[in-house]
């Protein structure tokens, strides 16, 4: 295991939720578990869960509301989803709304603790370097912080903003296509046909931009994706 975690557990359905305690827990896992929305999103602000394992279907409030709400209070908090629904509409407004990824039920044991491991990498790396600060076209921009200022005017970036930009950055001598931005920064599969990259450029840009109508930082490549800056 490459680091332990923190787990908040959500799930309605007390068998399962006692099973996937004693399966997480068997692996080195810290777990507390709940049962319904609102109390998930009461619990998961807390900056003691460095993971919210989230079922869609919830009493109270529903997955959805309740990653919205987590979204909102700590964007850097990883969020899993289960969902029961297989529709790619609802895989969608799961990662719109901010998961780091999604495994459908049922699911084996051995995929759910793949990808509880693979966002237990994907901590250590990110929360183990110092913040990144990069000033460009007049924004000064941390990543490792979550924030950017233009002029003096502070904003908040979303953990996946900062993931977003992070990419691009790294990744600056050529483009990236809208199905790697979708891997990497959603943890969704690159055939998947959504706007959501597209559309959170567009949100990060009005943040970050001196004009949002010309870009300078996020550019746009046709045919490719997007890139980091001017070629």
């Amino acid at each position: 295991m490459e680091t332990p975690l923190r787990i908040l557990l959500v799930e309605d359905e007390p068998t399962l939720r006692h099973g996937l305690v004693d399966l997480l827990e068997g692996s080195g896992h810290v777990v507390e578990a709940v049962g319904d929305g609102l109390e998930a999103a009461e619990r998961g602000v807390s900056p003691e869960f460095d993971l919210v394992v989230l079922d869609l279907s919830l009493p109270g409030l529903d997955g959805i509301e309740v990653c919205r709400r987590l979204r909102a209070a700590r964007p850097e908090v990883l969020v899993l989803m289960l969902t029961a629904r297989v529709g790619e509409d609802d895989k969608v407004a799961g990662l719109d709304i901010g998961a780091d990824d999604y495994v459908t039920k049922p699911f084996a044991a051995r995929e759910l603790l793949a990808r509880v491991e693979a966002l237990s990498r994907r901590l250590r790396r990110d929360g183990g370097a110092a913040p990144e600060r990069i000033e460009y076209d007049g924004c000064l921009i941390d990543l490792g912080r979550c924030t950017a200022q233009r002029n003096g005017h502070p904003v908040n970036l979303t953990a996946r903003e900062a993931r977003i930009l992070r990419l691009l950055y790294q990744n600056r001598v050529r483009a990236m296509t809208r199905g790697e931005l979708l891997e990497k920064a959603w943890g969704a599969s690159s055939n998947l046909q959504t706007r959501t990259v597209d559309m959170t450029i567009a949100n990060l840009r009005q943040k970050i931009e001196r004009d949002a109508s010309t870009p300078k930082i996020i550019t746009t490549v046709k045919g490719v994706g997007y890139a980091w800056g001017s070629a």
